[in-house]
């Protein structure tokens, strides 16, 4: 398999190398990060990523924003998603897969649980909450 490029988009530091530190179970893959969606589009722009890791509340452009323009671009319809936010509300989690993403996944992040949700969606299965 070739080396996987997650991008982390989150403005927490400590979220950032708590979900990199996790990511790093897939062996050899690279880990970009961005601390909100303005730099994560400039980040994707530049570079070939596989997944996103996608914080909602951030500054200059929050994850749902950040979703909403990545699902409008025809090369990128298709990159599989993940928003991971302490809004744990059902009406947030609706929205975050309505706007599209492919996973919702609430903080805390239980490592094991993250790396279900990747690999399933590496494997194009569907995400069973």
């Amino acid at each position: 398999m070739e080396q996987l490029t997650f991008l982390i988009v989150e403005d927490s530091p400590t979220m950032r190398q708590l979900l990199s530190f996790s990511l790093k179970r897939f062996k050899g893959c690279k880990i970009i990060e961005a601390i909100d969606g303005v730099d994560a589009l400039k980040k994707i722009a530049s570079a070939r990523v596989d997944m996103i890791l996608a914080d909602i509340n951030m500054p200059v452009m929050d994850g749902l924003k950040l979703i909403t323009i990545i699902r409008q671009n025809p090369k990128m319809k298709d990159l599989p998603i993940i928003i991971i936010t302490t809004e744990g509300a059902e009406e947030d989690r609706q929205r975050g897969l309505k706007l599209g993403a492919n996973a919702y996944i609430t903080k805390p992040v239980q490592a094991n649980h993250l790396l279900k949700t990747i690999t399933d969606l590496l494997n194009n299965r569907p995400i069973k909450e």
